[in-house]
């Protein structure tokens, strides 16, 4: 006869086997959104490089354009390629992007300024930290947010 403790291990092994496949694929996306993130920086630098650089434009205007431009590219990768959100409403989805980023953004930003201000961390590597920190709430908000229609729909469906 089992113990409680052979059914338990048992039920333990059970319950991992059901999340693996679901866990590989939330890694998956994650890695996916990522990539995504390093195409979007690749992207504002190049438009921040090409508008204060090439065309002259005060270096504040240039990284609001980078940003802008950056920021719709990402929403465009990010839609097909990660969360595969193309049947939801753009708009609603772009203007639900627009605030996640943003909050990534003001995370990224709180913890910058105190790895540089209170923790005395080198600017740098500080920004690297933050935005290691700053990735998964951007990632968690549009999973869970901005694109969860389609998330939900394909949870449904697996």
């Amino acid at each position: 006869m089992a113990t409680t403790g052979e059914i338990s291990a048992v039920a333990a092994r059970a319950a991992r086997a059901r999340l693996a496949p679901a866990q590989r694929a939330t890694v998956l996306q994650f890695a996916r959104f990522l990539a995504v993130g390093a195409v979007g920086y690749v992207v504002n630098l190049a438009v921040f490089a090409a508008a204060a650089h090439g065309l002259g434009i005060d270096f504040r205007a240039a990284a609001a354009a980078s940003f802008a431009v950056a920021l719709t590219t990402t929403f465009a990768l990010n839609r097909h390629f990660t969360f595969a959100a193309g049947d939801g409403d753009p708009a609603r989805q772009f203007g639900r992007y627009a605030l996640v980023n943003l909050a990534g953004f003001a995370t990224n930003l709180v913890v910058l300024v105190a790895l540089v201000s209170a923790a005395e961390v080198a600017k740098l590597p500080a920004e690297a930290i933050a935005a290691a920190v700053a990735a998964p709430v951007n990632f968690a908000g549009n999973r869970l947010w901005a694109f969860a229609h389609a998330h939900e729909h394909r949870s449904e469906h697996a």
